[in-house]
C-alpha cells in the first residue's frame, strides 16, 4: 500500500470511528431536507376569509362561490358589516371582502390583517385573483411556470444543498485538519518524506467521498420524497455539485491553514461561511430585495451561484447552457481558493 493510500485509509477510518460526527453528518442533511420540505413552509394555506355583501347579484354570488371552493382559502361565510372588526381583532378572520353593488357594477374592497406581512400579501393576491378572474370584461388568466403547485420545497432544496456542503466540507474538514495540528500528528507528517500536496489530498479525499454519498442521498430524496421533476439536467446537477464540493473543501483547507485551534476553526467557519450562506445567498431572502451593498457582497458568496444554478437545473429544468455563468464563477473561485490554500499550507510547513 502506497503512502497516499495509507493517508486516505487513516483519515477514512478516523471519520468512521467518530460515531457522533458520522451520525450528525449523515442525518443532518436528511433532517434539514425533510424539515424544509414539509414542516417549514412559506406556502400560505387556509386563509380565513369572510365577506360583507350589501346586495346580492349573479356576480357577487359567483365571487362567493369562487372564494368557497378555492384550495388556499377557508371561507367562513357572510357577515354583517359591524362584525368585521371584531372577527379581525379576535383572529377568527384574516381577511374581509366587501362587495358593494353600485349602478349595476360590483365594487370590491379587501381588508386584511397585516400583523403577518407574508400572510397578508399572499391572501390579498389570492383574493384579488379571484375577484379579477370573475370580471367578464377583463378576465385574468395566470400560468404558473416551473412550480405550478407553488411548493416551497422546490425553493428550499437548492438552498439546503448549498448549506449542507459548506457545513460538511468546509467546517468539518477545517476542524479535522486543525485537530491534527493540536495533537501534533500534523507535525509528524510534515517532517516525513511525504509531500505536502500528498498530505492535502489524503486528508480531503475521504471528505469528498462522504460528500458524494450525501449528494446521492439528498438527490434521491429530492426527486422521490419531495417530488422535484426529473429531467436530463440531472447529470449537470451532479457535475455542478461536485465542483461546489471541491470548492467547499478548498474553503475548509484554507481556514485550517489560518487558525490553530478547533474552536477558532469552528467559529471562523460558522461566522464567515454559514451565516452568509443563510443570509446572503438567496437561500431564504431574495437578493434583489437587499440593499445594493449587500447585493455586491453576495457576489463573493459561492453558495449564491451554486443555488442559482441548482434552481435553474432542478426547478426550471434548463440545460447546461443556461448555467454557464454560474459554472465559470464557481470554477474560478475554486481555482483561486485552491491556489491560496495549497500555497498557505506549503508556506506553513517550512
Amino acid at each position: 500500500m502506497s503512502i497516499f493510500q495509507s493517508l486516505v485509509k487513516k483519515e477514512a477510518l478516523h471519520i468512521v470511528r467518530d460515531t457522533r460526527t458520522m451520525v450528525i453528518t449523515l442525518l443532518m442533511p436528511i433532517v434539514l431536507l425533510l424539515l424544509f420540505g414539509f414542516a417549514i413552509s412559506t406556502e400560505v394555506n387556509d386563509v380565513m376569509v369572510v365577506a360583507v355583501v350589501d346586495q346580492h347579484t349573479d356576480e357577487t354570488r359567483d365571487i362567493i362561490q369562487r372564494l368557497n371552493v378555492n384550495d388556499y382559502i377557508t371561507f367562513k361565510g357572510l357577515i354583517a358589516p359591524e362584525d368585521a372588526d371584531r372577527l379581525l381583532r379576535s383572529g377568527l378572520a384574516e381577511a374581509v371582502v366587501y362587495l358593494k353593488n353600485e349602478d349595476g357594477k360590483v365594487k370590491s374592497q379587501i381588508v386584511v390583517d397585516a400583523s403577518n406581512t407574508n400572510t397578508a400579501q399572499t391572501a390579498t393576491a389570492y383574493i384579488r385573483g379571484i375577484i379579477s378572474g370573475n370580471a367578464a370584461k377583463s378576465p385574468v388568466i395566470t400560468n404558473t411556470l416551473y412550480n405550478p403547485q407553488l411548493k416551497s420545497a422546490y425553493n428550499f432544496v437548492p438552498g439546503i444543498l448549498g448549506m449542507i456542503f459548506i457545513l460538511i466540507c468546509a467546517i468539518i474538514t477545517s476542524v479535522s485538519i486543525v485537530r491534527e495540528k493540536e495533537t501534533g500528528t500534523m507535525n509528524l507528517l510534515l517532517v516525513s518524506p511525504v509531500k505536502p500536496q500528498t498530505i492535502i489530498l489524503g486528508k480531503l479525499i475521504p471528505y469528498f467521498l462522504l460528500s458524494c454519498i450525501i449528494l446521492t442521498v439528498m438527490l434521491l430524496m429530492a426527486y422521490t420524497v419531495l417530488g422535484l421533476p426529473v429531467s436530463a439536467s440531472v447529470v449537470t446537477v451532479v457535475e455542478v455539485s461536485l465542483l461546489y464540493i471541491v470548492l467547499s473543501l478548498s474553503i475548509g483547507l484554507l481556514v485550517s491553514t489560518i487558525v490553530d485551534t478547533q474552536l477558532t476553526a469552528l467559529i471562523v467557519s460558522a461566522v464567515m461561511f454559514m451565516l452568509p450562506v443563510i443570509m446572503l445567498s438567496g437561500m431564504i431572502f431574495p437578493i434583489d430585495n437587499m440593499p445594493v451593498i449587500l447585493q455586491w457582497i453576495s457576489n463573493i458568496i459561492p453558495a449564491r451561484w451554486y443555488i442559482e444554478a441548482m434552481r435553474k437545473l432542478m426547478v426550471q429544468q434548463l440545460d447546461f447552457s443556461y448555467v454557464m455563468k454560474e459554472i465559470v464563477i464557481l470554477a474560478s473561485m475554486t481555482v483561486v481558493l485552491l491556489v491560496l490554500a495549497v500555497g498557505k499550507f506549503k508556506s506553513s510547513t517550512r
